[in-house]
């Protein structure tokens, strides 16, 4: 099932993450909290309570058994967290997905990676670009990530497919979306990496492709956009790069095409101009030299968490509301230890009353 780990420890890892209100931050909490998985799993219902809510329905053997058996039907393996082949950088990523489901050559994860997105809609002239691009970046032993969409996305990974190309989809590795790129992510699977979050079977939806684009920039030394309009994914996705830490940069465009808007945006706002390979590689030097080339550490001793009081919890409830804030604030004006904080915010989000957003912010449900 995944390197270092047990048919058993998997399973209840997956009925971790595929239990309803439990995400990649909260999954990994518990772990980190009560030392296994499986201490995690006995432990919801009675963190549900203490947060006054209802005890949420955990993922059943059953249905787990039956996602294992499809992952292998489909030649398809786990990547969990922290275990074995998990990409130390994507590992780095606060939000990072507890479960990678991967088919393909799983060594490309080693390798300096770049992500380069943009435009479904592209120019033919962007189109020719990226695909040039990424050839580029290929024979220099860079590895092009990508979300097989339309345009920009295809012409990516056509251009690296030769050298080394991760897809990562935004549903079950055994859909084909778009329709047109069938072929395409069959022969990533069979050449290079194909990367999915959701289990197999399920249709990608809108809000799947946001958690998708934080996969391709975790995974990247830096993130380059090719034709974007303003209000575009692919904006979301440099944002995240930029979030993470990572190099974000931008090929420029005609004032006058709106597909070039986006780009030229993020030039003006910092992001590094793009015109060849060269430029690419030699922004992320930096950023480079500081990759670790083994596969991704387990994690160190779990932290200490105390149990919270009722005073403890009505303080950071008071604190809450529908407008997202920052933990370190909860933090700084409950005068809590950020252990407490964390073990409210814990079960609270147990008993769907949190929602967690971007930049570790949080409000009430």
């Amino acid at each position: 099932m995944a390197d270092r780990i047990g048919r058993d420890d998997g399973i209840a890892r997956l009925r971790l993450i595929r239990t309803p209100g439990i995400g990649p931050i909260t999954s990994h909490q518990l772990i980190a909290r009560f030392g296994s998985p499986e201490a995690a799993l006995d432990a919801i219902p009675d963190l549900a309570r203490r947060g006054g809510g209802k005890v949420p329905q955990i993922a059943s053997l059953t249905a787990i058994e039956a996602e294992l058996d499809a992952v292998k039907r489909l030649s398809a393996r786990y990547l969990f967290r922290g275990i074995g082949d998990y990409p130390a950088l994507l590992n780095e990523v606060e939000n990072a997905p507890a479960a990678l489901i991967v088919k393909g050559d799983v060594s490309l994860l080693v390798r300096p990676a770049v992500a380069v997105v943009g435009a479904r809609n592209a120019s033919a002239a962007a189109v020719r670009f990226a695909r040039m691009l990424c050839h580029d970046l290929g024979d220099e032993g860079h590895i092009v990530v990508s979300g097989l969409a339309r345009g920009i996305d295809t012409a990516a990974h056509q251009g690296s497919i030769a050298s080394g190309t991760i897809a990562v989809i935004a549903g079950g590795i055994d859909v084909h979306y778009p329709p047109e790129n069938e072929a395409l992510q069959q022969e990533i699977a069979e050449r290079g990496l194909l990367i999915a979050e959701q289990p197999p079977g399920i249709e990608p939806r809108a809000r799947h492709f946001p958690y998708r684009n934080r996969i391709i920039a975790g995974l990247s030394l830096g993130t380059v956009v090719v034709e974007a309009a303003p209000k575009s994914g692919s904006l979301i996705t440099a944002r995240l790069a930029g979030e993470y830490g990572r190099d974000v940069m931008a090929v420029p465009g005609s004032p006058l095409d709106p597909r070039a808007q986006g780009c030229n945006l993020l030039i003006r706002e910092g992001a590094t101009l793009v015109q060849t390979a060269a430029d690419i590689i030699e922004a992320i030097g930096p950023f480079r030299a500081g990759v670790a080339s083994e596969r991704a550490p387990n994690p160190g001793p779990p932290p200490i968490f105390e149990d919270a009081d009722d005073i403890a919890r009505r303080a950071i409830a008071d604190l809450l509301g529908p407008v997202p804030v920052s933990i370190d604030e909860l933090i700084r004006q409950s005068g809590l230890e950020p252990a407490i904080v964390a073990t409210v915010l814990l079960e609270l989000e147990l008993a769907a009353r949190l929602e967690r957003h971007a930049g570790g912010r949080v409000s009430v449900c």
